[in-house]
């Protein structure tokens, strides 16, 4: 080894420890044709997920899921509403109407909706529906209404979740044919929606329902759905399902007139976005535009368990941690399911098997349910009221309609009054028992000085007793009788208890029983109770606490004091030195307490806080009134008397014109005008950089949003999370602010918020619509924006659908599905030539786009639509004719008809003619001047004067001399407006379209007029000779030889052709007549063999095929059950070589 010459080996590399890792290496790609494709799939997967980002107005307890039921009548929607219902309620509705909601977990509730078999349930349905459940008869196979149903959908805006359901599969009898159907049908349904769309499978009915676990399995995959993006049109507007309908009508109104108009109350939960506190304007597809006149949140009918649980944290209760089987909750108000609701003061109580009281059997005995149900049952009458007369108390007296008096008295309901006289009340003398006159003499007689003494003001008696509450609540419920409302001055109870002497008279038992001592305790202690709900007021006033902030004469005390209410009570004390009433401890806490709008606070220290005059200056300085500049100014150290002298609101330059002495007043100073204009720029952006203290909308965040910051770099999914993330922090903002709010303040700032069931009272509602209700048809309330409220031409992108039979004309009335509207209109149609164009078209295109202008209400653009010639259900074929988007809305939309104007010359003159027949007057033909016309065999001209006489003729120049025959025309735009038509479609009250002019007269059977004019004529065209070309000789002499005109001269004698003449003899002409009979009979010999022929071909070519079948049939299982047999074969050397192979090495 030392006498090694060659090279020593390089020294080992010390290893690399291992950091923990991936090995790029060891992950690397070998065919980069692979790496190219896996680039590109996790390309796609991320740009899949990206989205425009959108607000996410889903609430914290959101509003229950709307699963549409749809399907052709007889495919089972009923029975699957059935089946569902029972599966997560364990309750069976017999007759399903309207929507039915359940609880189907801990955090959500479903909403069931079947949709009835008519086109404006489906359009409306479309528009709302969260699931769709669309069912298909496997038997039958795809029908009209399904396709209509998925085209509505793709028009009005797909939601994310439509299921496809195929029942009837149990007529199926064979199980290849069920399978080729279900594949087939899958395939179908594919093609339609998107590739991968889930389709369930329901074999059979049992019992009424389908089978409980296809049911289950089906229930499973919808509780588990993810929320789908939300469309824009439901993200933009709210909207709700109406689960219940009341008439609210006063039944006076309808005894009298029973066409009035109705006011109705409708109740669902809320969706989409917020509702308007006040003048929400809504409307109701097949009703109309409705402005909501009162709205109130009620008690969720169907919480879930994780609101329940959250009550029970804030009360103390534990609650249960799964939805059991006794928490299953189920809210049916249309489908008459047992039980009991509370709707604000109204009670309903609904029994499946309904009532069967029988009101006029007195001799039946009934407990004091039955009782009270069974006067329920009567006619309205006033409280005690019988066949005899009033009789108030049971053992009093009757108190019968004295005659002569029927026409006496008052004519309408009078307002309640709340009065009493403090100072009267114990000394009071008190009338005769029974007379009403006293009664009534003593209340309205008396000074008017009087009655300021003893009348209560407004203010003391708070908002809701004012006369302007009075008239905005329009219809009150008054008492049916005095004793309903009490006595104030306690006239009543005095003058039945007293004697003539003015004694009690204790022992009169004939008037009050002692059974009647419990009814009559009510009139005990009356003076003291009187005193006492006089005294008793609000301790706090928090809607003046407003203005008092902006008064300076008042001080923090003297605020703290007003809104605590300490200074009216030192007046009433002041005021009523005899009537003061000293309260316990106990009875001032259960004032404090009593109904507070406000929490309680230490006032001591607000007023230590609000004493300084910093804190009152920074408070200041939030509202509109402050003059941030003058603060900013007086910080700085500036003066405050030039800013003093700029505060007038006088605008302009000052330069100005006396119109009375004609003088001119030029500005005093231009410059001092500069530096006001320029104060007030300043001063707004303080106060703008005031308001948004978040930093949302100034220069830097409206920079960074428009992407104009270029040091700030995104990577490549920054930006769409940093959107996100801004987006989610003032959701977050606006949640704080909001949850700081009491209810009525927040109801008052943001409205009622999506997810709570509310009801909503619509007034002046046509009576059709309560007298033909139908609880299956579904009823969506939907709220409008201000645009939407306006009306103008709208522009839209139109296109005939492929599966509708007619092309649509220009002018016939089209029934569009517009937003939350449906309406008929008169649409123009129309085709952009060029970019200032647009040229009218009489008809659609075929297969092709086209531009639609009609007048309707504005939308905002990108809006999806669909369009129908007529809503019947008798109507042949697919009833979607159009669908399309909204371009644009605009007042005066442009676009023209091709005229075309001809003429005929009369002179001519070279390239020079006289035109007449084309215009009526020289006015006409001077406007027309320049313009271009043309020949019909294509000579171009135009148009240079008018002619003094004849009116209307002109002089034209060609380019070419024209001819007498020519017709000269004039190809004119002109333009043209969409009529002002709009027909809300009102179906729920009766409604009838417009119809075109064959409709009505096939309807009433009246004969097409025939106008002569428009009769079809022969035309006969008068063959025209022309002269022959005549050269002259001197001009053909000098042609070329290749255009030298070659004429023959006319043959002298007769040609050998024209000269012989072959005429058959008769031997000859029999001879040839004979052999053509003979032939027409073997040609006709010959035909018939060929038929014959062909039949029996006919017949050996079915069987050929028949043969073929049954070959193909018989070699397809010989082949079967040959590589049946070889599989077996080989499988057996297999294991048996395996196995001997073992024992031989075994051994």
């Amino acid at each position: 080894m030392d006498d090694q010459k060659n090279r020593p080996h390089r020294p080992a590399k010390a290893k690399k420890k291992h950091s923990g890792e991936k090995n790029p290496k060891a992950f690397a790609f070998a065919n980069t044709g692979r790496l190219a494709k896996t680039a590109a799939r996790s390309a796609d997967i991320k740009e899949k997920r990206f989205h425009v980002p959108q607000v996410d107005r889903i609430p914290d307890e959101p509003p229950p899921r709307l699963v549409a039921i749809v399907g052709p009548p007889g495919v089972g929607k009923t029975t699957l509403l059935k089946s569902l219902v029972k599966r997560y309620s364990k309750e069976t509705l017999s007759n399903p109407q309207g929507p039915i909601t359940v609880v189907s977990s801990k955090k959500q509730r479903l909403t069931f909706l079947e949709c009835p078999n008519e086109l404006e349930a489906m359009v409306d349905i479309s528009k709302v529906a969260d699931v769709v459940l669309l069912m298909i008869d496997g038997n039958f196979g795809f029908e009209m209404e399904t396709m209509e149903f998925l085209n509505i959908l793709a028009a009005s805006g797909m939601p994310g979740n439509v299921f496809g359901i195929l029942t009837h599969l149990d007529l199926f009898r064979k199980p290849q044919t069920l399978k080729d159907a279900k594949k087939r049908l899958k395939n179908r349904f594919w093609s339609e929606l998107y590739q991968g769309a889930h389709l369930f499978y329901l074999s059979g009915v049992i019992n009424g329902r389908y089978p409980d676990r296809e049911i289950h399995n089906m229930s499973r995959f919808i509780s588990v759905m993810k929320n789908p993006r939300p469309l824009i049109w439901r993200n933009s507007h709210p909207y709700t399902i109406v689960d219940s309908f009341r008439d609210i009508t006063h039944p006076t109104k309808v005894e009298e007139n029973p066409k009035c108009d109705r006011t109705v109350v409708l109740s669902g939960y809320l969706r989409g976005t917020n509702f308007a506190a006040q003048g929400q304007r809504v409307h109701i597809p097949g009703l109309g535009d409705f402005t909501v006149s009162a709205m109130e949140a009620l008690p969720d009918p169907c919480p879930t368990p994780n609101m329940e649980q959250i009550v029970a944290k804030a009360t103390g209760k534990t609650g249960r941690r799964r939805l059991d089987e006794k928490e299953k909750r189920l809210h049916a108000p249309m489908s008459d399911k047992a039980g009991l609701k509370i709707d604000g003061d109204q009670i309903w109580i609904t029994r499946e098997k309904g009532f069967n009281f029988n009101k006029d059997d007195e001799n039946e005995e009934r407990g004091e349910g039955e009782q009270l149900i069974v006067g329920l049952q009567g006619e309205r009458k006033l409280l005690g009221e019988t066949k005899d007369g009033i009789q108030l108390f049971s053992g009093g007296t009757t108190i019968t309609n004295p005659q002569g008096l029927e026409n006496t008295g008052r004519k309408e309901q009078r307002f309640a009054r709340f009065a009493e006289d403090q100072n009267g009340i114990e000394n009071e003398e008190f009338g005769d028992a029974g007379s009403d006159e006293g009664d009534e003499s003593q209340l309205a007689s008396g000074d008017e000085g009087e009655e300021e003494d003893w009348e209560i003001s407004d203010d003391k008696l708070g908002r809701s007793f004012r006369k302007e509450a009075d008239k905005e609540i329009g219809d009150i419920e008054f008492a049916e009788s005095d004793s309903d409302l009490g006595s104030l001055s306690g006239d009543d109870s005095s003058n039945e208890d007293e004697g003539s002497d003015g004694e009690v008279n204790s022992g009169d038992e004939g008037y009050l029983s002692e059974d009647d001592d419990s009814g009559a305790r009510w009139k005990a202690n009356l003076t003291e109770n009187a005193e006492r709900l006089h005294n008793k007021r609000r301790a706090y006033r928090t809607s003046n606490l407003a203005k008092f902030i902006y008064k300076e004469t008042m001080t923090p005390v003297q605020v703290l004091q007003r809104w605590r209410g300490q200074e009216e009570e030192e007046e009433n004390i002041e005021d009523d030195d005899d009537d003061f009433f000293k309260k316990s401890g106990r009875e001032r806490n259960d004032e404090l307490m009593e109904d507070r709008a406000v929490p309680i606070l230490d006032y001591d220290e607000m007023e230590a806080k609000w004493s300084i005059g910093d804190n009152v200056e920074a408070l200041r300085r939030r509202f509109a009134t402050t003059d941030l500049l003058r603060d900013q100014k007086s910080g700085s150290g500036s003066d405050g008397e030039d800013d003093g002298e700029d505060d007038d609101d006088d605008e302009g330059d000052g330069e100005f014109e006396d119109l009375e002495t004609g003088e001119e007043h030029k500005p005093s100073d231009l410059e001092a005008e500069r530096e006001k204009n320029a104060r007030r720029k300043e001063e707004l952006k303080l106060r703008f950089e005031e308001e948004d203290r978040e930093g949302f909308n100034n220069d830097k965040a409206n920079a960074k949003r428009e992407g104009a910051a270029e040091d700030e770099e995104f990577g490549e999914d920054d930006w769409y999370d940093a959107q996100k993330a801004q987006i989610q922090k003032q959701l977050n903002i606006n949640k704080a602010e909001f949850e700081i709010l009491d209810d009525s303040q927040r109801v008052n700032v943001e409205g009622f918020r999506a997810g709570q069931y509310a009801k909503i009272v619509i007034e002046n509602v046509a009576s059709e619509f309560v007298t033909t209700f139908n609880p299956y048809i579904p009823i969506v309330v939907g709220g409008l924006s201000a645009t939407e409220e306006r009306f103008g031409f709208v522009q839209v992108r139109i296109k005939r659908h492929r599966w509708h039979k007619k092309v649509l004309k220009t002018n016939d009335p089209l029934i569009l599905s517009l937003g939350w509207r449906r309406f008929q209109t008169l649409p123009i149609y129309s085709i952009s030539d060029n970019r200032i164009r647009n040229r009218m078209l009489k008809y659609t295109p075929e297969h092709m786009h086209c531009f639609g202008t009609f007048y309707g209400p504005l939308i905002a653009p990108n809006s999806g639509f669909s369009a129908y010639q007529s809503f019947s259900s008798k109507t042949p074929g697919f009833r979607i004719c159009a669908t399309g988007t909204v371009l644009d809305v605009e007042e005066a939309p442009e676009i023209v008809k091709k005229l075309k104007l001809t003429g005929t010359p009369y002179k001519i003159f070279k390239n020079t003619a006289f035109i007449r027949d084309m215009f009526n007057s020289a006015l006409e033909v001077a406007k027309f001047e320049g313009a271009s016309i043309k020949t019909v065999s294509g000579v171009r001209g135009q148009i240079k004067r008018a002619l003094s006489k004849p009116d209307g003729h002109f002089r034209a120049t060609f380019e070419d001399k024209i001819l007498m025959s020519d017709i000269v025309f004039l190809r004119a735009w002109y333009p043209i407006k969409p009529h002002r038509f709009y027909n809300p479609v009102t179906n729920m009250i009766g409604w009838e379209a417009m119809r075109l002019t064959g409709a009505v007269r096939a309807d009433e059977r009246i004969a097409t007029p025939s106008q002569k004019n428009s009769l079809y004529k022969p035309i006969e065209r008068v063959t025209r000779h022309f002269n022959p070309l005549r050269v002259p000789r001197a001009l053909a002499a000098e042609l070329p030889f290749k255009s030298q005109i070659v004429q023959m001269k006319k043959q002298k004698e007769q040609t050998y052709m024209q000269k012989r003449a072959v005429v058959v003899g008769g031997e000859e002409k029999k001879a040839r007549d004979l052999m053509q009979k003979i032939m027409t009979v073997r040609n006709e010999k010959v035909a018939k063999r060929r038929e014959k022929k062909e039949e029996k071909r006919v017949i050996y070519r079915k069987k050929v095929e028949e043969n073929a079948e049954k070959r193909a049939e018989r070699e397809k299982k010989e082949s079967k059950e040959y590589y049946r047999k070889e599989g077996k074969k080989r499988r057996a050397d297999t294991d048996g070589g395996g196995g001997g192979k073992r024992g031989k090495f075994g051994k």
